[in-house]
This record gives structure tokens, C-alpha cells and sequence, in this order.
């Protein structure tokens, strides 16, 4: 959930020269009501609303608040703008009414599901960012920022023109960049003027879909238990449950108590926590893994609309780039599978499945698991309401591919993936990204993993019809990505360990490099999976591409860490 403080962000350049740069946009743009016979706008009924943004906001009489009648956006949203109203305009205002600010602005000026969702990685902070439509609005306003930060918005026309104003007002080097072009005088639309006409026709205030959800919109009941399955990058699958109650005397806050296991190396987690389901979806929740825990997990999901079911994103790290990607199911009575480990195994040998899920029968015995032809149930090794250890001998002559899983009722399609060998692996993320930091900014890190792959029917490598078999223990190092003449970089950016986890180095000049440069530049990460470890014939060997560079010198987003 939003957190505040009141706590001012530490002077920048940028924040030295906001009352100059302010200028260029109209001193009476904030305090003007909004024209009475406008037609667009939604009324502010919240007296804490009114009262902690009135003064400058002002009502009209249908009351409407100017400026933030006009536009609708996700928690973050709202939360970034209280928080741009403290750092330039010196607003002073308690984290608990702030709280109730955002809660009040997200529930009743959202997003829709439909709205919401594809521009959900936004709000997950996730690494990746997603090709927009529109390449040359994409350009426009990718030079600063993700275009999630554009399309988890919609306003008027008059409120992206505003919105305009103020990133010139502001950051006046965005009309270098991106928003005019140089050269002489043309008649054809800047940039910019390009960029208000787009995002007016596509991100309109008034829509079909935010029509639609206030008609059906509620608080989402959802207090019970809940089947966990995630992946976390680097580490693999996760499966457990998360057991959620109402807060009493609130319809949208709730606390939860989540325990699950890490499948590969049997690691168990507890964690405790709150969250709040803003606008009847839309979860935001932190936990913690007990009392020593003082950074937590941020939550980020999105509620389907029939209660059953919740996805996003759970993660923290200075940059939010440790996480885990998750699905909750609500648990019924009946059993459910959440997934097996390992997720393939060999022909010919006999292994130990693990069977993570919810109410499976503690009695069960070799007869109620089937796994298919050519695969033989030898015997329940262990039963738990969770979990249930089963051994399997697998035919020399099985056939390959996914194998669908049934457990009594329960079933799993595509549980796991027969082999006879691995073909290739490789290594995600293909481009990864760290920063120094350490002294005075913090680190980013950077996970990489290594897959197994089958060829597939057609015996092609990286072909549609491969199988991905799933993450495997490899050997990781690091070799220069030679972009200059007498490349250093493998010296000084850091270091990789055993999981494949990179650790950049400190920021700041390095007086034993040349020039005194950051230590910054580009390596190859490079996995080596051992003919030993599998089913292979020689040793197999894939890289990815690392990127260490600098730190985030100046954060505006939510989640941003405050300096002394």
C-alpha cells in the first residue's frame, strides 16, 4: 500500500530552479475553477479531498476541483502527484490524511480492469517495457520515462495540454529532446502538439470501459485461504498459500498471513502483512518475513473481476528488482494442484516428484496419481495437506513432451516435460542492467537464470515446438564484451556469485582506473552446463548481455529511497 512521510526530497538542481522554470507556465493554470458548462469532470464528494487540496484546487459549483477532476490514474498516480505537490510546490500535508487522499482519489478516479491492466508492469515495477502502438509518441515520451507511466493515466484534452506545460515548465530540456524539432520553421505540428492530439483521442477522460466498471464497481470480497504458485527469477517456482481477513470496520483493507516454499531447494517462508483494494481490484499490500524484516515485500496485483483469482508482482530491493511473479486461486474444497517438482524429468531413471498444492488427501496411495503411458506411479513417499512426495520410474522408451497430472480429482495440465536430453540452454533476462552504487546511491542488482531446452518434435533448436525444461544448476562467470580498444570493464564492474545473482561495484570515480572513471561499462554473463549434470553429450554454454551504469541520480517515482 502507498507509504508517506512528510519529510521534504533532498535538494536538486532541478528543485533549485523550479520557481524559475515554473514560469512558463501560467501562474492562474492551478487556481482557476473548471468552466461551469464543461461537461467533463467528476464531482469531489470527500471533505478530506477538499480540505487538503482545496486552497489551491478550486471548486466550482458542481465540485469539481480544478485540475484533479479532469484526470483518473492508478494509486501510484495519485501518490506521485501528492508527492510532487510536496517536493516543488511546498505543500504540507500528514502521511494519514495523504493516505486517505490517495485512497479516496483511486477508488472514486481509477482505472477500469481493462484500463488498468496493460499498463499493470508499470505498477509492478518491472524491468521490461512493452513496445507502444505509436512508435513516434512511444520516442516522445520514452526519452524520460516507461509508457506504463503514460497509459495507466487518462485526461481532457485541456489536462494533457497542462501536463504538457508543465514538463516544459520544468524540465525545460524536454523541448531539445523530444518535444520540438530543431531546424527551420515548418508548418507541420511539433512533436508535442503531435503527442496532446494522440493521448487526448486515446486516453480520454470519459471512456466506455471506467462507464461500465462505476456501474458495477464494489468492494472485492475476498477474506479466505488462497493457493500460491509464483516464480521468482533466479531461484525458480514457488507454491504455497496466503490466508487473507478482513480488517474489521473497513470494506477494503485486509491482513494476511502467507507461508510457501521455495520448490527447488525446500527453503520455507512466513510472512505477515496488510494490504488495501483500491477501486474493487486493485491490490496493494506489503509483508514482512518477521520482526527483523524491515524492508519487506511490496505487493502489486490485480483482482479478477469474479473474485477467484488475483496476478502481479511482489518485490523490493532499492530499484524493486527483486521479485516474484504470482498467481493466487482461491481454495474450495476440493483439491488443487499448484504445480510439481522438478517440472521434467528423464527417461529411463526413476526420480521423486514433490506435488505442491491445496487439501491434497493425506491418505493417498500409488493408484489415485497418474501421470500417463510409460510412466510408472512406484509409491507415495510422503503426504501432506500441501504437499504429497511421489516416485516415479520413467520407461526408457517414453514418449517425449508435457505429460498432464492427475491426483484423485485434482488435475494439472502440462505438469511436467519427458526428455531424453538437453539440447541448449539459455540465459534470461538476454540484456540485463545493474548500476553501481554503495556510497552514496544504493546498488541495483541484477538476477540471471539458466534454461534447459529439448529440441521438440522438429529437432531444430530455438524453434516454437521446444521444450523449456526448466531452470538448471550451471557454472556462472563473466568475459569481456570487447566495445573498445583495451576494454577493462571486466575488472571493475563487479562480480557475479554462485546463483547467478550479479553485485555491482561502488559508485563514484576509481582512482586505480584510467582517468578516474565510475565503475561502469558492459560484460557477457556466461552459464556452463556440465555434460555431468544432465542428459547431454558435451558441456553446454550460453551468455547474456550485462550492462553496469550509473546510478539513478534524480528518482520522481513513488518508490523512490530519500538521501540524507
Amino acid at each position: 500500500m502507498p507509504q508517506f512521510r512528510v519529510t521534504r526530497f533532498t535538494p536538486s538542481l532541478i528543485s533549485l530552479f523550479a520557481p524559475l522554470l515554473a514560469a512558463a507556465i501560467p501562474s492562474f493554470v492551478a487556481a482557476q475553477p473548471p468552466a461551469a458548462d464543461d461537461a467533463t469532470g467528476i464531482p469531489i464528494a470527500s471533505d478530506t479531498v477538499r480540505q487538503a487540496c482545496g486552497s489551491c484546487h478550486r471548486p466550482d459549483e458542481a465540485g469539481r476541483l480544478s485540475r484533479i477532476s479532469f484526470r483518473r490514474t492508478t494509486p501510484e498516480g495519485w501518490q506521485q502527484t501528492i508527492r510532487r505537490m510536496v517536493t516543488l510546490n511546498d505543500v504540507t500535508i500528514e502521511p494519514e490524511t495523504a493516505r486517505e487522499v490517495v485512497r479516496y482519489l483511486a477508488n472514486n478516479l481509477g482505472l477500469a480492469p481493462e484500463e488498468a491492466r496493460p499498463a499493470a508492469y508499470e505498477a509492478e515495477r518491472r524491468a521490461d517495457d512493452h513496445p507502444y502502438d505509436d512508435a513516434e509518441i512511444q520516442q516522445i515520451c520514452t526519452q524520460c520515462h516507461s509508457m506504463g507511466r503514460i497509459i495507466s493515466q487518462r485526461r481532457t484534452e485541456d489536462e494533457w495540454t497542462l501536463l504538457m506545460a508543465m514538463h516544459r515548465g520544468y524540465y525545460p530540456f524536454a523541448d531539445f529532446q523530444a518535444f520540438r524539432r530543431s531546424g527551420p520553421p515548418s508548418d507541420e505540428p511539433q512533436p508535442v502538439d503531435q503527442a496532446i492530439a494522440h493521448l487526448s483521442d486515446r486516453f480520454p477522460l470519459n471512456t466506455p470501459e471506467w462507464t461500465a466498471w462505476s456501474a458495477t464497481k464494489r468492494p472485492a470480497r475476498i477474506a479466505g485461504v488462497w493457493l500460491l504458485r509464483g516464480q521468482a527469477q533466479g531461484i525458480g517456482p514457488v507454491y504455497g498459500q496466503m490466508t487473507i481477513a478482513a480488517v474489521p470496520g473497513t470494506d477494503d483493507a485486509f491482513t494476511t498471513e502467507t507461508s510457501y516454499v521455495y520448490a527447488r531447494d525446500g527453503r520455507r517462508v512466513t510472512r505477515e502483512g496488510r494490504a488495501i483494494v483500491y477501486t474493487g481490484f486493485q491490490w496493494r499490500g506489503r509483508s514482512v518475513e518477521g520482526p527483523t524484516d524491515t524492508d519487506g515485500l511490496r505487493e502489486v496485483m490485480l483482482v479478477e473481476r469474479d473474485w477467484q483469482t488475483m496476478r502481479g508482482r511482489w518485490f523490493t530491493g532499492a530499484y524493486d528488482e527483486v521479485g516474484i511473479d504470482v498467481t493466487l486461486e482461491r481454495v474450495v474444497a476440493a483439491p488443487a494442484i499448484a504445480g510439481v517438482q522438478p517440472p521434467s524429468i528423464p527417461a529411463g531413471q526413476t526420480v521423486t516428484l514433490q506435488i505442491h498444492g491445496a487439501n491434497l488427501a493425506t491418505t493417498t496411495d500409488a493408484r489415485s496419481v497418474d501421470l500417463g503411458p510409460g510412466i510408472e506411479v512406484v509409491r507415495v513417499a510422503a503426504t501432506a495437506p500441501d504437499r504429497v512426495g511421489v516416485e516415479v520410474r520413467i520407461d526408457a522408451d517414453a514418449a517425449v513432451g508435457a505429460r498432464d497430472m492427475f491426483l484423485g480429482q485434482a488435475a494439472l495440465p502440462g505438469a511436467l516435460t519427458v526428455y531424453d536430453e538437453v539440447h541448449r540452454i539459455a540465459v534470461t533476462p538476454e540484456a540485463g542492467m545493474a548500476r553501481v552504487g554503495g556510497i552514496r546511491f544504493p546498488k541495483q542488482y541484477q538476477q540471471f537464470e539458466a534454461r534447459a531446452f529439448h529440441d521438440g518434435p522438429d529437432g531444430e533448436s530455438d524453434t516454437g515446438d521446444d521444450l523449456d525444461l526448466g531452470i538448471v544448476d550451471v557454472s556462472w562467470s563473466l568475459e569481456e564484451y570487447a566495445a573498445t580498444f583495451g576494454d577493462d570493464d571486466l575488472q571493475y564492474v563487479g562480480a557475479l556469485d554462485a546463483q547467478g545473482r550479479f553485485a555491482p561495484a561502488v559508485d563514484g570515480p576509481n582512482v586505480e582506473r584510467s582517468g578516474n572513471r565510475n565503475n561502469v561499462g558492459d560484460v557477457w554473463v556466461v552459464a556452463t552446463y556440465s555434460a555431468a549434470s544432465g542428459r547431454s553429450e558435451d558441456d553446454l554454454r550460453a551468455r547474456a548481455h550485462l550492462l553496469v551504469t550509473v546510478p539513478l541520480y534524480l528518482r520522481w517515482d513513488p518508490t523512490a529511497v530519500e538521501q540524507p
